[in-house]
């Protein structure tokens, strides 16, 4: 009997940890299986408080520059009093569209543009008109539309007004060598000379020109943030050195000119991101044209490749200054626990959390003498009221792992995936955090480690803490997560974290707080 009622546990249990596929479920997964508690067996809540700490990530984290994780980046920065800034720029190599390019005769380089398509509010649009523009190539009589779009944006977007940022684009005078080498978020480049700027004022336009005459196309410029370069240094670089081995091959181009760095002058504002695909840099010029003897200038234009094929990284620094987070990450109360936590995504502080060795000799006790069985387990922590209190948007989600903590003090993480996530990372809608209540004051967040939990309880596993960090698993187009398809290169490192600009001030281990830190399990004991 007591056979079957020990399996019937682990079929509740594998239910509970089922259920969390179904993100869009109402139901809670603490009442599943209550019906099985009704003969034989009593349902009991367990709520107990557990140790939560600050982790320092040292402010940096590993960013992969392929295709499959770098599909954002951040540039912006932004300054608040429990965090401090934080700032971020955009390096990356550039490549030509083609090799030994051939320019034409007497090539002369009228303008080169940097476009960016920032993430942007499509919906939020406003649009002006100018029905009796002049067209100035031609001086030819045409309607004006601008379609202005505000960009998203994570941060202060209004200091003492509209939010300037001053945008410059460097070049880059280390070379970057490819995308297998290990790059990480605090890489520091050395740069050169200026080779453009402007002056982004948080929105990004769509300009379309057509003729009056006709209403065919004579300027159609796309939805982005376009920053004019210095025609000079292309002219010198680019279009007289066509011939040049520098120009020959991609490995001679990547060193010959080694990329650029677009970064802000400001030191407060906004975060906002944009795909390292969307960025362009063309090259607009004129060269001769012979025909029946007679020569004209004709434009033409050239770009140069800044898309998946470089190396491509958030720079991302972080100046805390005097402030609650400085001091809390780097005194970290591992043993009791800190009383508040600063989670903060793109390499900041995270979240630990150790369940009482107390509590586990408890439960497992119980478990052998009493016959019980787990059927759910999860962490609960909430957001600072007191701290915290504010409009920003916060976290929607946290990585998960595991870290052993040995008695000298020094620890192993580990990057593969917790058990709970292994079972399911491959059904496409797993969540194992689940928000509460992220448009109010507070927020909270349930993390669901049932598995986990009853291997440490039922199987004597090891009891290893769990560190949680601001971001979420990337996923392929069908939703199946990219750590189990790429488990060999660490499950864990296929995430968003590098571009999750969110934070928030978490309560701790708090006996004051009823919002501190716990555990919350549901077993089930016979009667």
């Amino acid at each position: 009997m007591l056979k079957d009622i020990k399996k019937l546990f682990n079929i509740v249990a594998l239910l509970a940890i089922g259920s969390l596929t179904l993100i869009s479920c109402e139901s809670d997964a603490d009442m599943l299986g209550s019906q099985f508690f009704q003969n034989g067996a009593e349902g009991i809540d367990d709520v107990s408080p557990v140790i939560a700490y600050n982790v320092y990530n040292n402010d940096s984290l590993r960013i992969r520059t392929d295709g499959i994780q770098a599909d954002s980046v951040v540039l912006g920065a932004f300054k608040d009093s429990q965090f401090g800034l934080q700032k971020s720029a955009y390096v990356t190599q550039v490549r030509l569209s083609s090799y030994a390019p051939d320019f034409g005769a007497n090539p002369v380089l009228d303008s080169a543009v940097l476009s960016i398509v920032p993430n942007f509010r499509i919906d939020s649009a406003t649009t002006t008109t100018n029905e009796n523009y002049i067209f100035p190539d031609g001086a030819v009589p045409a309607k004006k539309v601008v379609s202005t779009y505000p960009v998203k944006k994570y941060g202060n977007t209004k200091i003492g007004g509209k939010t300037v940022f001053n945008i410059k684009v460097h070049e880059v005078t280390d070379f970057l060598y490819s995308r297998a080498e290990k790059f990480y978020s605090d890489k520091v480049v050395g740069t050169g000379a200026l080779l453009g700027s402007t002056v982004f004022k948080g929105d990004v336009n769509l300009v379309q020109v057509t003729k009056k005459s006709d209403n065919s196309s004579l300027l159609d410029i796309a939805t982005s943030l376009r920053v004019k370069m210095d025609s000079a240094y292309f002219q010198n670089n680019i279009i007289k050195k066509a011939s040049s081995p520098e120009l020959a091959d991609v490995a001679s181009f990547i060193r010959y000119m080694k990329g650029m760095k677009i970064s802000v002058d400001e030191n407060d504002g906004y975060l906002f991101k944009f795909s390292p695909n969307s960025v362009t840099l063309k090259l607009y010029y004129k060269k001769d044209n012979v025909a029946n003897g007679v020569t004209t200038r004709v434009p033409s234009q050239f770009s140069l490749d800044m898309g998946a094929s470089n190396v491509h990284y958030s720079h991302i620094e972080f100046q805390r200054g005097n402030t609650p987070s400085y001091a809390a990450l780097n005194n970290p109360n591992r043993q009791n626990g800190d009383l508040r936590i600063y989670a903060q995504g793109m390499g900041g502080g995270g979240v630990g959390i150790r369940i009482p060795a107390t509590k586990i000799d408890e439960l497992r006790n119980l478990y052998n003498n009493n016959k019980i069985g787990i059927v759910t387990a999860k962490l609960r922590i909430y957001t600072d009221l007191n701290t915290w209190n504010n409009t920003y948007e916060k976290p929607r989600n946290f990585l998960v792992r595991q870290r052993e903590v040995k008695d000298d003090g020094t620890f192993q993480d580990f990057y593969s995936f917790m058990a709970d996530m292994s079972a399911l990372g491959y059904s496409g809608n797993f969540l194992l955090v689940k928000p509460y209540e992220l448009n109010h004051n507070p927020a909270y967040y349930d993390i669901g480690i049932t598995q986990t939990f009853k291997d440490i309880i039922e199987n004597k596993a090891t009891n290893k803490d769990f560190i949680l960090n601001v971001g979420s698993y990337t996923t392929d187009a069908s939703g199946v997560l990219y750590g189990t398809t790429y488990s060999s290169y660490g499950a864990q490192n296929f995430n968003n974290r590098s571009y999750t600009p969110n934070r928030a001030v978490i309560v701790g281990t708090d006996a004051q707080n009823a919002n501190s830190a716990k555990l919350i399990v549901r077993y089930g004991k016979k009667l």
